[in-house]
Parts: structure tokens; C-alpha cells; sequence
């Protein structure tokens, strides 16, 4: 028995050993994630700051018109501390910012985060509902499709769908959108042609946002799942002779959506900004129509804040993606980082 626990204790050292480096990696990796968010996020602010100042002219002057009175003008432009040195307005902002005051529209005057906060969540509804779509939508397909074309099977079905995804996935979500309110509102009247009222003003919307990405999430299912199939993991569970349901559920998907939630994270901050175009195709009311109003009237100090959080909203994703993935997948993640 002596012999025994004197062999079993070195091992049990190494592996609390393992476990403990293994947790302190993990939080240098998260420590340096954060390091980078954080420096991505003033970077970020910067660009956004100096958008404003590096627009030919002045801005207040093109946001209130050629017309506006000179003592308005510079009305403005004093409340907006634009007559205050460069430096100063960037501390400033930066203060402002970090207690929440992201400035004052010069076409309304009002608190630019009021108006972010009142069209921010029609637009952040919008995007996860379609994100949901597309992975309600693509993770069975892909299963589905890599089932019925495994090992070269059915040529033409895997033609037919390699074809129709592909063409999916190119459609611009505009012009996809435009095509959804001809055929479905305009010609059917199934639908509401623009403006959020009810449950089904969001069918056409979130359908034009959540298409091309479901496409594009299911052809990369159907090849992860394909690879996994080929490992030798699954060969031995088809040895033991477990059901479909079990070697595709409990062995195949789990490692193909490890493989594809990088992606994933790719398709959710393509689907945000997809909302600028989608929201301006229906009358949105979100940031999507906001900033395009912004843009044409010149409201500098709002399109400042609207591409602020549009940026800090895909930077969180992004971090989003790093984290959980090395949460599933510690060891490719970890050495990558």
C-alpha cells in the first residue's frame, strides 16, 4: 500500500499542477483581451472625435444652413465648446463620455445619448432576432445536409443546395429587403410595407437580415460537420454501434459549432451594421435611420455617438467570441493568443 500511494502522489501533483497553470493562462489571456478592448475602444474614440474636426468647413455652420443667423452660429458652436482648443475638447469629450454625455445635437439640441437610448433597442431587437433565426435555421440544415451528403451521397442535392446558399449568401441585404416588400407587402399585402407596429412589421425586416447569414452559417455546419464525422472519435461510437441521433447530437455538433462560433461572432457584427441598410429600407426607428438622417443633415455631434456605440457594440461581440471560445476550447485558443 506504501508503494502504491508513494507512485499515485507524484501524479496527483502534476495534474493540480496542470490545472492550476491552466487557470492562470486562462486569465492572462483574459487579462490581455481586456488590455486590447480597452485600447480598441479609445482608439475608436479618437476616430470618432476627430471625425468632426476633420470635416472641410465648419460643421455647425453646414448642419444649421447658409442662412442661419451668424450670432446662432456662433451660439452653437460655444455651447458645443468647439471655439475651445483642440486638446481641451478632447479631454472634454473623453469626461463626458465616461459619465455617459456623448454631447448635444446641433440640429435638435438634445442630449445626444437620449436619443441613442430611444433608438437603440428597436435596432438591437432587431439584429438578435435575426441572429436567432439564423441559428435556429442553419444548425439543422447543416446537420441535415452533411447527413444526406456524406461521403460523396446524392451529388445533386449537395449541387442544388451548394448553389442555392451561395446565391443566398451574395444577395446584398438592401436588395433583399427591396424584394421582400415588393413581393410580400406590395403585391400580397401579407405584410406592413414600413414603420415598427406589430408582431408582423418585424417578419420582413429581420427575414432580410437573418437570409444571407443563415446561408453562409449553414454551408460552414455542413463542413465542420462533415470533417468531424471523418475523426476517429466517431468512428469508434459508430463502432459501438450508437443510434444517428447520438453520434450526430452528442459527438459531431458539439465540435463543429466549436469550430464555427468564430464565425458565428463574424455574422452577428455583419448583421449589425447590416441594420444601417435594412432600417432605412422600412422606416426603421433605430440607429440606422438616425445616422443616415444624421449624415444628410450634418449633425456631427450625433453620427459621433451613433458610430461610438455601433463600434463599442462590435468590439463587446468580438471579446464575446474570444472569451467563450476559450471557455469550449482552451488549448487553440490559448496558444493563439
Amino acid at each position: 500500500m506504501t508503494s502504491i500511494s508513494t507512485t499515485t502522489q507524484p501524479v496527483t501533483n502534476r495534474r493540480r499542477r496542470t490545472a492550476a497553470a491552466g487557470r492562470d493562462s486562462w486569465w492572462h489571456f483574459l487579462a490581455r483581451r481586456l488590455v486590447r478592448f480597452v485600447v480598441s475602444v479609445w482608439v475608436l474614440f479618437t476616430a470618432s472625435f476627430l471625425m468632426i474636426h476633420l470635416v472641410p468647413g465648419d460643421p455647425v455652420r453646414g448642419a444649421l444652413g447658409t442662412t442661419a443667423p451668424a450670432e446662432l452660429v456662433e451660439a452653437r458652436r460655444a455651447s458645443l465648446g468647439l471655439n475651445d482648443p483642440m486638446l481641451q475638447q478632447y479631454w472634454d469629450h473623453l469626461r463626458g463620455v465616461l459619465t455617459g454625455d456623448l454631447g448635444t445635437s446641433i440640429v435638435t439640441g438634445q442630449p445626444v445619448g437620449q436619443t441613442i437610448a430611444e433608438r437603440l433597442p428597436a435596432s438591437v431587437t432587431l439584429a438578435l432576432l435575426a441572429f436567432v433565426l439564423v441559428a435556429v435555421v442553419a444548425v439543422p440544415v447543416g446537420v441535415v445536409m452533411a447527413g444526406l451528403t456524406r461521403g460523396g451521397r446524392r451529388r445533386r442535392t449537395e449541387l442544388g443546395f451548394t448553389t442555392a446558399s451561395t446565391l443566398l449568401a451574395s444577395l446584398p441585404e438592401f436588395l433583399l429587403a427591396v424584394g421582400l416588400v415588393y413581393v410580400f407587402a406590395v403585391n400580397l399585402a401579407w405584410f406592413p410595407v414600413a414603420t415598427r407596429t406589430d408582431a408582423s412589421s418585424y417578419v420582413l425586416p429581420v427575414l432580410a437580415l437573418a437570409v444571407g447569414p443563415a446561408a453562409t452559417m449553414t454551408r460552414i455546419i455542413r463542413v465542420e460537420i462533415l470533417t468531424v464525422l471523418d475523426r476517429d472519435f466517431v468512428r469508434t461510437a459508430r463502432a459501438k454501434r450508437l443510434t444517428p441521433r447520438l453520434i450526430y447530437l452528442r459527438h459531431a455538433l458539439p465540435n463543429a459549432l466549436t469550430a464555427t462560433l468564430t464565425i458565428a461572432g463574424m455574422l452577428l457584427t455583419s448583421m449589425v451594421v447590416g441594420t444601417v441598410l435594412v432600417e432605412n429600407v422600412f422606416a426603421w426607428p433605430g440607429l440606422g435611420t438616425t445616422i443616415v438622417n444624421s449624415i444628410l443633415q450634418k449633425d456631427y455631434p450625433l453620427v459621433q455617438g451613433i458610430v461610438l456605440v455601433y463600434g463599442i457594440g462590435v468590439l463587446l461581440v468580438n471579446l464575446a467570441v474570444d472569451v467563450a471560445l476559450s471557455l469550449l476550447d482552451p488549448r487553440s485558443t490559448l496558444r493563439s493568443a
